[in-house]
Parts: C-alpha cells; sequence; structure tokens
C-alpha cells in the first residue's frame, strides 16, 4: 500500500486495555493532580500492555504522528478524552470484568467513524489476553483500507499459561483467531525472539515480523523520588506489578518465608490475587518484614523502584515482563522466572538471576545469595543500568513508526519533537 505524503500520519489504535484516566471529583479525598481514577485502576490493575499502549501513543504523539485510540473503559467512565497534542482515546465497554469484551463491540461505531477525523493511515491492534480484538481490528482495516498492524503482547496461542475453561477456551479459539489473523497482516511486532520465531513456524512471513520489546520512559527516571518506604528495613526485596496468577506472587512469598538471610519484602500491586498474597503472608514466618503497600501508579513506580535493592519477577509465563527493563533503568538487580521471552531481558549472572517458574527453594536460595553478597548486587546493578539503555522509549517508538511507513511503503520522515 502506498500513501501520498501529505499531513501527519492517522493511526487508529485498538487495545483492550489502556492507562485508566485522570481522577475526577468524585475520586476518593485527598487525590493527587492527575492521579488515575481508582476505580479503573481497582478493575483492572495497571500492567504491562497498558503502560506499554499509553508510552508508545505519547511517544508518537511527540513525533506528529494523529492517533485515535479505541480502548474499554474499565470501571472508569465511557466517552472521549484527549491526550498529548494530537490523540483522542475514546473508552467504551460496561463496567463488567465478566463482560469486558464487549468494549469491542460497543466501540465499533467509533471505529468506522475514525476516517471522519482525517483518512485512516494505519490500523494498529495489541493483542493480550483477549479474543475480541484482533476480529474489530481486521474489520477496521477492511473498512479503512488501510494497512494492519498486531503487536502481540501475549500470544495465547504459545505463551499464554494456566489452567480452567477461560484459559482453554483462549488457546482453542483465540489460537486459531491470532494465527488467522497474524498470517494476513501487513506487519506483526512482537516483544521478543522467542515469540517471533514461533509466529514463523506459524506460518507468518519473516519479513513482515518486527521484534520492539517493550521500554521505560526515561523522563520518569530523572531524578530521586525519596525513600517510599521509609522505616523499612535493607536489603529490600520488592514485587511491583498485577497480582495475578500469571505473575505468581505468592510464590515470593513463600520463598521469603524459606530465606536464611534477614531481609524486608514490599509487594506493590493490586489484582484478583490481593486475598491469597494478603493469606500468605499473614501465615508466613517471616510477617513481621513484609509490607503490602497496594496499587501505586505508574508515574509513581521509579519512586518506589528507587527505595528497592532487588526486584522479582516470579511469573508462571510471561511474553516480557515491562517492569524488568523499568527495574534496569533504576539500576536494580533481578531475580526473575527463567520462562517466556524474560531470559531475553534478564541475563543470567550479568543483569540479574533467573530460576525456575514456581520453584519456591530455588527462588529462596537466589534471594538468600543476592542478599548475602551486596558485591554481587552492585555487579547486577550496573549491568542491568547499561543494559537498560537498549530499553529507552522514545527510541522505541520511532522503530514502531518505521513500521507504519513500511507498510504504506513510504520513507520514515518524521523526527521526535524537541
Amino acid at each position: 500500500m502506498s500513501r501520498p505524503a501529505a499531513g501527519p500520519l492517522h493511526v487508529l489504535r485498538l487495545c483492550s486495555v489502556f492507562e485508566p484516566p485522570a481522577a475526577t471529583g468524585r475520586a476518593r479525598p485527598g487525590a493527587l493532580p492527575g492521579e488515575l481514577d481508582p476505580r479503573a485502576a481497582r478493575f483492572d490493575p495497571i500492567g504491562g500492555m497498558q503502560n506499554h499502549t499509553a508510552s508508545l501513543t505519547r511517544c508518537l504523539d511527540a513525533r506528529g504522528l494523529l492517533q485515535t485510540v479505541v480502548t474499554a473503559r474499565l470501571a472508569g467512565p465511557r466517552g472521549t478524552t484527549p491526550l498529548g497534542s494530537s490523540v483522542r482515546v475514546h473508552r467504551t465497554g460496561v463496567p463488567v470484568p465478566r463482560l469486558r469484551q464487549l468494549w469491542a463491540l460497543s466501540g465499533l461505531p467509533t471505529v468506522l467513524r475514525a476516517g471522519r477525523r482525517a483518512p485512516v493511515d494505519v490500523v494498529h491492534a495489541h493483542q493480550g489476553e483477549d479474543l475480541a480484538t484482533l476480529p474489530l481490528a481486521r474489520l477496521a482495516a477492511r473498512v479503512h483500507r488501510a494497512p494492519l498492524v498486531v503487536t502481540v503482547h501475549c500470544s495465547v496461542g504459545h505463551t499464554l499459561g494456566g489452567r480452567g475453561l477461560r484459559v482453554r477456551l483462549l488457546r482453542a479459539l483465540g489460537g486459531w483467531i491470532e494465527r488467522g489473523t497474524l498470517r494476513r497482516a501487513d506487519a506483526v511486532v512482537v516483544l521478543t525472539g522467542r515469540t517471533a520465531a514461533a509466529l514463523r513456524e506459524d506460518g507468518v512471513p519473516a519479513d513482515r515480523i518486527a521484534t520492539i520489546p517493550s521500554g521505560f520512559d526515561p523522563s520518569l527516571f530523572t531524578g530521586d523520588g525519596g525513600d517510599v518506604f521509609p522505616g523499612t528495613a535493607r536489603p529490600r526485596i520488592g514485587y511491583v506489578g498485577r497480582l495475578a496468577p500469571q505473575k505468581s506472587p505468592g510464590t515470593l512469598v513463600q520463598a521469603f518465608g524459606r530465606m536464611r538471610e534477614d531481609a524486608a519484602l514490599v509487594v506493590v500491586g493490586d489484582g484478583p490475587d490481593r486475598a491469597l498474597v494478603h493469606r500468605l503472608a499473614a501465615a508466613s514466618p517471616a510477617a513481621g518484614r513484609i509490607t503490602l503497600a497496594g496499587f501505586v501508579e505508574h508515574a509513581r513506580v521509579p519512586a518506589v523502584l528507587s527505595s528497592l535493592d532487588v526486584l522479582v519477577l516470579p511469573s508462571a509465563y510471561e511474553e516480557m515482563g515491562s517492569v524488568l527493563t523499568e527495574a534496569m533503568a533504576a539500576g536494580l538487580p533481578v531475580v526473575a522466572s527463567d520462562v517466556g521471552g524474560i531470559p531475553e531481558v534478564v541475563r543470567h549472572g550479568s543483569t540479574g538471576l533467573l530460576v525456575p517458574p514456581g520453584d519456591v527453594g530455588a527462588l529462596a536460595a537466589a534471594l538468600d545469595r543476592v542478599t548475602a553478597e551486596p558485591a554481587l548486587r552492585a555487579r547486577l546493578a550496573a549491568g542491568a543500568r547499561a543494559r537498560s539503555a537498549d530499553y529507552a522509549w522514545p527510541a522505541l517508538a520511532g522503530r514502531v513508526a518505521a513500521v507504519y511507513h513500511r507498510t504504506l511503503g513510504v520513507a520514515p520522515d518524521l523526527e521526535p519533537a524537541a
């Protein structure tokens, strides 16, 4: 496909989750200016995909792209809000977790009318653990006669783990939808080389696949936010993310209780496993050294990370784990599961330590090692900070913009705003 080089590129972004809107007057008393709506954050605690889609959108806005985002409303208000200078975010659907896939159906009129603002040049779909995004994206690309770009945040055919009816449905039906769509997409963006290899085996042409990881926003890592956990002993082992089965935070709480070395554990986040984590923490022999900090919005994560000594990501399955890049930007050594795309980010012995997923004993031993050896922590921290340079969002967004231009057959000619 080709496009005349006139006016800014218009990208229609479709994603089941996106950063919630700022809090309104109905938010809890004492909310800070710009603080995220706590109802929306509780409905679906902010994770890597929400941060990825929002950060990418902001960086492309700085490069001069026009963007229309259609996403689920979570538990926040339905409607349209501006973002940056040229972005409109349309939030739709119903605030019922079991019916969240209806966002795509209720967002269909907005998708069909997106060309009224300006002709849609590229449809960019973000695929997570859902079934609705890809069919909507294929329809949008056909209606607007635009190339389709898909970013795979979690391959339901190759990465999704767990048991139960929902998982079986996603693997069967979702895997079929995923394979069919990705084979027909004009470009597929994956976060890791592992997923790229799997999709090539599925029949996705290699020349249509681009490996572009999630990253961190350098503007958030510019200063010292102070100690977020004053009075908490050191060294501090931390977890930052959704409390969900995929992330397996309970494994970390159990491993912490088996440690021989003295340390403190800080768990930051919220989600469906909240009750389980609280139960395990209360029953732990180290209960007095565990802090359950709850949800912290993304803008405050750098200060949280700078207040820790080690970050742990004990995921049962993981496409990549964007908090890993933020931890490296903060100069934190990482202990993480040797699963999915994590080994492509965390280099064992260089930027962190890897352990088998779900192995409580191995995780406890790794935590004992990194806690007992300050020199090891310092070496891993230095390696992590150096490696973080590969994951800055402005440069990554430029690579995504290049994918757009490649699908249109035009040379990238936009530079970041000063």
